[in-house]
Parts: C-alpha cells; sequence; structure tokens
C-alpha cells in the first residue's frame, strides 16, 4: 500500500513557525469580521461558521512576517496587513467551493454545503469588501508610494487567482488535459503566496533584490505546497471523486496519464460507483510509481535546493528551509 507517511518532528517545527507568525493575524481576522452588524442572521451565522471553524489561513501572514523579518523588520509590522489577506484569501475559498461545488472539504461542510449557494455567495462577497477595506486601512501609515505598491501587489494577486479559477472552469470534467497546462494554473494561484512575501520584504525596508529573491521563494513555496496538495487529494476518495466530476484531476494523475494504458485504467476505476479500498491503493502505487510523476517529485526536490541557495543568506533561523522541506517530507524515497 502507497501512504505518506511524515517526518513529525519536522512537522512540529513547521507548525510552530506557522502558529507564531500568523496567529495574532488570524484572531484579528476573526474580530474584524464578527464585530460586524450583519443584519440577517443565516448569514451572520455562515460567517461566524467559516471564520471560526473552516478557515484557517496560516501561510500568508508567515510568509508576509518571515519576509519582513529576513529584511530587519519586526514581526508586528506586519499583522494588521496579514489579517486582511487571511480575509481576502478566505472570500476567494468561499467563490472557489462554489465553483467547485465543493460540499465538504477535510470531512466538514463547506459554507457552500451547510448553507447553500445564495448565502455563500455573499458571505464570499462581504470578506471580498472588508478585506480590501481592511488592507487599505493597514497601509495608511506608510508612505504613499509604498501603500501604492502594496495594494498594486493585492490588486495583481487577486485578478491573477481569478484568472486561475476562470481557466480552471474550462477544464472541468476533461481528462485530456495537459499537465503543464494545469501546473501553469497553479502558477497563477499562488500569486498571492508571491504578493505576501514581497510586501513583507517592502514593510521590513528589504532593497529592491531582496524583494526580488523573496517573491521567488514565496512563488515556489506556494507552488510545491500546492503540488503537495495535490497528492494528498489523490488519498481522499470523496475529494477525489469530486475532482473527477466536478473539476480537474489531480496533477500527479494527469501525469500518469501520459502512459496511456495506465490512463484507460484509471478513468474506468474512476467511472465506477464506488472504489473498493484495494482497488484505490493499486491506483496510487501505479500513479506514484510512474515515470513522470517520479520526474515531478524530482523536481520538486530540485526546486528546493534551487530556492535554498536563493535564500540562504536571509534564513537566520531556519524558518524558509524547514518550511520548504515540508513541501517534499512525504513524497521522498
Amino acid at each position: 500500500m502507497i501512504y505518506m507517511s511524515t517526518d513529525e518532528k519536522l512537522m512540529e517545527q513547521v507548525k510552530a513557525i506557522l502558529i507564531g507568525h500568523s496567529k495574532t493575524s488570524i484572531e484579528l481576522s476573526k474580530q474584524a469580521i464578527l464585530q460586524e452588524l450583519i443584519k440577517y442572521p443565516p448569514l451572520r451565522e455562515a460567517l461566524r461558521y467559516f471564520m471560526e471553524e473552516m478557515w484557517f489561513d496560516a501561510s500568508h501572514p508567515t510568509l508576509l512576517s518571515l519576509a519582513c523579518e529576513a529584511v530587519g523588520g519586526k514581526q508586528d509590522a506586519t499583522t494588521d496587513i496579514g489579517a486582511a489577506l487571511v480575509v481576502l484569501a478566505g472570500a476567494a475559498d468561499i467563490h472557489d467551493d462554489i465553483i467547485d461545488q465543493s460540499l465538504t472539504k477535510d470531512s466538514r461542510p463547506t459554507v457552500f454545503g451547510k448553507f447553500g449557494k445564495d448565502i455563500a455567495i455573499i458571505a464570499g462577497d462581504v470578506l471580498w469588501f472588508k478585506g480590501m477595506l481592511m488592507l487599505d486601512e493597514s497601509c495608511d501609515g506608510f508612505p504613499i508610494e509604498k501603500k501604492r505598491a502594496i495594494l498594486k501587489l493585492a490588486k495583481e494577486a487577486f485578478l491573477d487567482i481569478g484568472s486561475a479559477e476562470a481557466k480552471e472552469t474550462s477544464l472541468r470534467g476533461k481528462v485530456d488535459v495537459a499537465p503543464e497546462e494545469y501546473l501553469e494554473i497553479i502558477r497563477l494561484k499562488v500569486s498571492v503566496a508571491i504578493a505576501a512575501a514581497k510586501m513583507g520584504a517592502m514593510i521590513g525596508g528589504g532593497t529592491p533584490q531582496q524583494i526580488e529573491n523573496l517573491g521567488h521563494y514565496g512563488k515556489n513555496l506556494g507552488v510545491l505546497m500546492t503540488i503537495r496538495d495535490e497528492f494528498i487529494d489523490m488519498f481522499e476518495l470523496d475529494e477525489l471523486t469530486s475532482r473527477f466530476k466536478n473539476e480537474c484531476l489531480p496533477l500527479p494523475i494527469l501525469y500518469a496519464f501520459q502512459d496511456a494504458t495506465l490512463k484507460k485504467t484509471i478513468i474506468e476505476l474512476l467511472e465506477k460507483n464506488k472504489l473498493t479500498e484495494a482497488e484505490l491503493n493499486n491506483m496510487l502505487e501505479s500513479v506514484y510509481n510512474a515515470s513522470m510523476v517520479r520526474k515531478l517529485i524530482k523536481d520538486m526536490q530540485l526546486t528546493v535546493k534551487e530556492t535554498e541557495q536563493n535564500i540562504h543568506n536571509m534564513d537566520k533561523n531556519n524558518n524558509f528551509l524547514l518550511l520548504l522541506k515540508s513541501t517534499i517530507q512525504d513524497l521522498e524515497g
């Protein structure tokens, strides 16, 4: 049986980094939404449910904070902007679930699954509007040029996410998707990670080269984390089934489809009403051992090494490296 093992010590270290650099921003994001006067109880409950029980975006405020510290800034200088990014990313997440018709996520109902499409759309809209106001207000203490640069990064990042989601809808239900095409969508999706790293470096007073290097780190980390999630989705049968019907199949399966015989076998399995555990395990083993998937894993490992070298001089506490290593830990071997 193929399974994803985990180095517990590494993951505990990563968890500590994420919580330590995002906790305050996440709490502020919750307070900002829950203190709003929402007059319609179902909408108010949907927002409460999402912010308190569903949404935990630690990666963006962590990137923001680490990048700021890496160039000599203070962690608390990024707290308010981190909270704004949590809210904005939450808006995108709710709308993404509606587009993908995701009723559950991590074994819990999504806002779409629990409250329906109409409430979910409006809840996402509330978060968009509130998040942009929070971002604008959190930049008020900066020189006007720095504020404009930060807002421009945010605008461009979320426009990229919109383009990625729109393009992904055109692939829905298709099995003849080139993996490179889907990989390009992933690169667009991580635009907020790039923006967060660049924003942090700007806030900390980094040089143009430092800002560029940290943006490159944010891009590579975001892509690696997303690809790792693509592997994880193969192990969740409900998620895999939903992606086959309503979305695009996980990236490793698209790479495995380069083998025509394996592609035919996998499609026949996915078209069944219910896979047995043995069938799922056999399919996962075939995908994991496919030559193009092994190449994908090796490419991820090379990206980790290249990114580590690029960021080495700014990685004072090895936090950047630990985050990078966590993305391939389950895939080594």
